[in-house]
């Protein structure tokens, strides 16, 4: 583990403005942009909404933009409505919000752009999604939650203009499905992720990144449905733990212990989820992230936001060769790629002499912060939110 002395952040959700704020920035600009998510989290809207009107507020063009929801009500959508140049719904599912949203766009002349980072809009592919995210394919709950999710989407995406998403395979996926227009913006962190990342470095560095002679493997889950995914690093970690006395296990989220590590749970830490800002401390704490994905369509639509966020920190990441993480990770460069036979092996060489990785870390790190910054995406987002139909 490396010591740090950089202490958590005091955390409250940044996209906490009123409306009237929030619309007082998205009218700044003389092309305005009107992204709409239907709940502020931590997740999905934190990268596709508030990210973008934070980069497009930094910036020196003239196009604002402003985030919104349902909640704000009908009469404040509409004024929305009437002054936006261009409508965005960010991963929405089709409801009489959305209908009046469109049709209201659509009366008005406005461009409708819908942004979606998953596969998840095509009910074709529902089966693979379950298997994939470890739902019980028993309880007839889930089919019909699945379905009703996923349809609904597929809808709204087709009721608009064109697509924004995060890489090139999605892309495809979505042009398949719909026959629209896709541009791409790839997730990316936000300034107060790049400032508190940047901190967390510059101590790791003032220290001549100094260690406490063990080596800390982290699994960053988020959510439950990633028990498959980790799945297929275990055996591997168990078999390192049984043969590296110096090695630790990180897991942060909501995944529990597995079966076969419960003999190591004297060298494993579990955290409970944390806030985008602290997240960035703990990970900075591990040497080695590691990013098991089981390969299907679904999981080569996923964006490669745990390489770019651990790189941050200078923590390095062994990540599955999907199309994402294959793109972002040259292995032996930034980092490494494993197949699903590969874990033990891969894993050996990057934690049995750790030390020999570290002119690894500033690469890395300046990698990934060039490349997943807001005024990296900038002219990316641009081009998207000033297409015309």
């Amino acid at each position: 583990m490396f010591f740090i002395d950089t202490p958590p952040r005091d955390y409250s959700d940044p996209w906490s403005e009123d409306f009237w704020s929030r619309f007082a920035t998205f009218r700044k600009g003389s092309h305005r942009v009107a992204y709409f998510y239907e709940k502020a989290d931590n997740s999905t809207f934190r990268y596709r909404a508030y990210n973008m009107v934070q980069t497009l507020a930094d910036s020196t063009s003239d196009v604002s933009a402003g985030y919104f929801f349902p909640s704000d009500g009908s009469g404040r959508i509409d004024s929305v409505l009437k002054l936006a140049d261009t409508v965005v719904l960010c991963r929405m599912r089709y409801d009489a919000n959305i209908s009046h949203i469109v049709a209201r766009a659509r009366s008005m002349g406005k461009t409708v752009l819908y942004d979606v980072d998953d596969l998840v809009f095509d009910t074709d592919l529902t089966h693979l999604i379950l298997g994939t995210l470890a739902q019980d394919f028993k309880h007839p709950g889930v089919w019909d939650h699945w379905f009703a999710y996923i349809s609904r989407i597929g809808t709204t995406l087709r009721m608009c203009d064109a697509a924004i998403t995060t890489n090139p395979f999605l892309a495809r996926r979505i042009t398949e499905f719909s026959g629209k227009p896709v541009f791409i913006v790839p997730n990316y962190m936000n300034r107060q992720q790049l400032e508190f990342s940047a901190a967390l470095y510059e101590d790791k560095r003032a220290r001549a990144f100094q260690r406490n002679g063990r080596c800390h493997i982290g699994y960053f889950s988020g959510t439950p449905t990633h028990k498959r995914d980790f799945d297929l690093a275990v055996p591997a970690l168990a078999s390192l733990l049984e043969r590296y006395d110096h090695a630790r296990l990180f897991i942060v989220g909501y995944l529990s212990l597995p079966p076969m590590l419960e003999r190591f749970k004297d060298r494993t830490e579990i955290y409970p989820l944390h806030d985008f800002v602290n997240l960035q401390r703990i990970i900075s704490l591990v040497e080695i992230n590691v990013v098991p994905l089981v390969d299907n369509v679904f999981t080569n639509c996923k964006s490669e936001l745990k390489y770019f966020e651990a790189a941050a920190v200078g923590c390095l990441t062994v990540a599955s060769p999907t199309s994402t993480y294959s793109a972002a990770i040259e292995p032996g460069v930034n980092g490494w790629l494993s197949s699903s036979l590969e874990w033990e092996s891969v894993l050996e060489n990057a934690i049995g002499d750790f030390d020999k990785h570290l002119d690894m870390m500033q690469a890395t790190r300046d990698k990934a912060v060039g490349a997943y910054s807001g005024s990296a995406m900038l002219n990316a987002i641009l081009a998207a939110v000033t297409w015309r139909r």
